[in-house]
């Protein structure tokens, strides 16, 4: 009978492990895919714009004549907007996430904690709506701007989506962090505060890091907030109060006019190379660190 349940075991093992080969070998081929179609698609526009003025180049005009397709304002674009959401929502997401896991009642973290999950879940359009028509105006008072939908005004609405995603990943991971360490710290006369940032904070940082990257990532990858938001403006940027255009926003925007097998159909597509490299050194960078804080 124990030779039977040995043999049953054994087999479940060996397909739930064959299961879990297949479905990362399946992740990596997809990944390869999009990257091969996106290459496929986008790599033409080099043969008629060198990748330096692509790159570089401070004009973004796919319709004149001649058309101009330099996407450095769309660079800079995003990276305001993915900076300053992530100076917002970074400090604010790991407060509340040390908060609800090490300080809060458990009936006030459980009420938080749906809260949160509950943020998640609303459509990106809809919190574009919101700040369109409630921030905007807002900063445009403020600041005594001709319009407010500008990168500040994407940079506030894409932090308020990026931290629960923040605060969710790095609770778990806070939470994760075995009682022991809690318990030996006190023993050793640490308050209550040191117990919280100078033990717990640093054996969960490899899950607050991940749950950072992941609401940067989603804040890079962020389209119809975005497009209704920064104003859509492919102009180098100044400051924060300066209307903006997304690389993200431009595809978007954009493919639905062009004619397939163009040079502006693929100048998006390269735009859609390039977010995919950047999104890649981003991920590469925070798993060597990773691995590094585990060393």
């Amino acid at each position: 009978m124990n030779t039977a349940w040995n043999i049953v075991r054994k087999i479940k093992e060996h397909v739930i492990e064959k299961v879990i080969l297949f479905s990362g070998t399946t992740s990596i081929l997809f990944v390869l895919l999009i990257f091969v179609f996106l290459l496929k698609e986008g790599l033409s526009i080099f043969w008629m714009v060198p990748l330096s003025d692509f790159l570089f180049a401070k004009n973004w005009y796919p319709i004149s004549d001649p058309p101009q397709f330099g996407i450095l304002p769309l660079i800079l674009g995003s990276l305001f907007v993915t900076f300053g959401a992530a100076v917002l929502s970074v400090p604010i997401g790991i407060a509340s996430a040390l908060f609800i896991a090490e300080i809060a009642p458990p009936k006030l973290k459980e009420v938080m904690k749906a809260g949160i999950e509950l943020l998640a879940a609303i459509p990106s359009v809809v919190i574009g709506f919101i700040g369109m028509m409630t921030l905007g105006p807002l900063i445009k008072d403020l600041f005594n701007l001709t319009t407010g939908l500008t990168a500040l005004t994407g940079s506030i609405t894409l932090a308020f989506m990026a931290m629960p995603t923040i605060v969710s990943i790095a609770e778990d991971a806070i939470t994760a962090v075995p009682r022991s360490y809690r318990e030996a710290a006190i023993a050793m006369g640490a308050t209550k505060w040191q117990t919280t940032w100078r033990i717990v904070a640093y054996a969960a940082r490899p899950g607050m890091i991940a749950a950072v990257m992941l609401g940067i990532g989603r804040v890079i990858g962020e389209t119809m907030a975005v497009m209704m938001v920064t104003g859509n403006a492919a102009l180098i940027p100044r400051s924060f109060l300066q209307p903006v255009r997304t690389l993200t926003a431009t595809i978007a925007a954009e493919m639905g006019e062009t004619v397939q097998g163009g040079e502006h159909y693929s100048a998006l597509f390269a735009i859609g190379i390039i977010l995919f490299i950047i999104t890649f050194i981003i991920n590469g960078i925070a798993d060597l660190y990773l691995h590094r804080t585990r060393k």
